[in-house]
């Protein structure tokens, strides 16, 4: 066996406890967005994206709103171009029909001539996918993990870092410094990050450009707008079409 493959149901809010397994596995869901999270490593995956996930990584999953999870269990080594490390990729409507099949089979067998068929192509399409850059490191040091998290719950809040800093009990400059040193970008490209994965998740579920724009605290949607188009290379409204 190459591939083995589940299909699950998760309501709202359901948490799948920090777990690894001993083969690379690949989650999708075709409805509903998860929240991976993996050592400092913090991955959003709304529909249309997927994450890779080497063997032997621990992780856990958040259910933002009920999801349609599928998932592939893969030989080590089987996808060798896909990077020793978690990765998110946009799944693409032939990708997602390989993804959809595999799973309806149930387990992709060696000495079945459609099976390997199959998974050459499933696989072909998993290493050249397009990476996503929606992810975050979070920072280990207590005191910047705190702004983190605030931030992370709530994202539309206007406070600036001085104010984060003083809640925290530490100065700018010695944050700045964590921030750079253990996530590797500055704070406020940081936050913007934290801001875009939230609108992703907003925008999936239905919600306007404009009611993504003040649930994230832009003062005009314009600012968002670019923001947005910043990091992803093109509008909410261009991005939501792909879709």
């Amino acid at each position: 066996m190459s591939i083995s493959t589940l299909a699950w149901e998760y309501s709202r809010g359901y948490q799948v406890p920090e777990h690894a397994h001993g083969s690379d596995q690949f989650l999708y869901a075709i409805r509903g967005v998860m929240q991976v999270s993996a050592g400092s490593g913090v991955w959003l995956i709304p529909p249309h994206f997927g994450i890779w996930i080497p063997a032997r990584t621990s992780h856990s999953i958040r259910m933002s709103g009920a999801v349609s999870m599928r998932t592939l269990y893969m030989r080590r080594g089987l996808a060798t171009g896909r990077p020793a490390a978690c990765a998110v990729i946009h799944i693409m409507p032939l990708l997602r029909e390989l993804i959809v099949e595999a799973v309806r089979i149930g387990e992709l067998r060696i000495r079945n001539r459609l099976h390997c068929a199959l998974r050459d192509l499933l696989v072909s399409q998993l290493e050249t996918a397009s990476p996503m850059p929606i992810s975050l490191t979070l920072p280990q040091d207590g005191r910047a993990r705190a702004i983190a998290d605030r931030v992370m719950s709530h994202p539309g809040d206007r406070q600036t870092f001085v104010t984060l800093c003083d809640m925290s009990g530490a100065s700018v400059r010695t944050m700045q410094r964590v921030f750079r040193r253990q996530t590797g970008t500055d704070f406020e490209f940081w936050r913007r990050q934290v801001r875009l994965m939230k609108a992703i998740e907003l925008l999936v579920s239905g919600q306007s450009v404009k009611e993504v724009a003040d649930g994230l605290g832009y003062r005009q949607a314009t600012a968002f707008v670019e923001m947005f188009r910043g990091i992803l290379g093109t509008t909410p409204a261009a991005w939501l079409k792909t879709l």
